[in-house]
């Protein structure tokens, strides 16, 4: 059983080379609709249509194939976070804040695999 509080959403995060392309591409041919941009962030989020699910797409020089991080909405990082590490799952470096944006921070399952979570710092949630 889950000691964390997962939100009902999730955001599925992608790496892409250009983000304003990826939006068009995903808008154009999913029906998709950007919701959000920050370019200092070198982040976009798109509504799939699918309640509680959204597709990231974050800016990177270097994109693997097939890379796609789940990010897990909670209610507050700190308590996920130590949760986790009490039962010796491994975090990326520290957790990353956006002061009135978001918090993240990114974690492994067993093979490896990147998941992260993230609190919304905006206050519209």
């Amino acid at each position: 059983m889950s000691t964390i509080n997962i939100k009902q959403e999730l955001t599925l995060a992608l790496s892409v080379k250009n983000r304003k392309e990826a939006s068009t591409w995903y808008q154009t041919h999913l029906g998709f609709e950007e919701t959000v941009s920050i370019d200092e962030a070198g982040w976009t989020e798109l509504n799939t249509g699918i309640p509680g699910v959204t597709i990231g797409l974050g800016d990177t020089e270097d994109v693997a194939p097939g890379n796609c991080v789940p990010v897990f909405g909670v209610d507050n990082i700190k308590t996920a976070r130590d949760s986790l590490e009490a039962k010796s799952i491994k975090f990326d470096g520290d957790t990353m804040t956006m002061e009135g944006m978001v918090s993240l921070a990114t974690f492994y399952d067993p093979d490896g695999n990147a998941l992260m979570i993230a609190e919304d710092l905006t206050g519209s949630n």
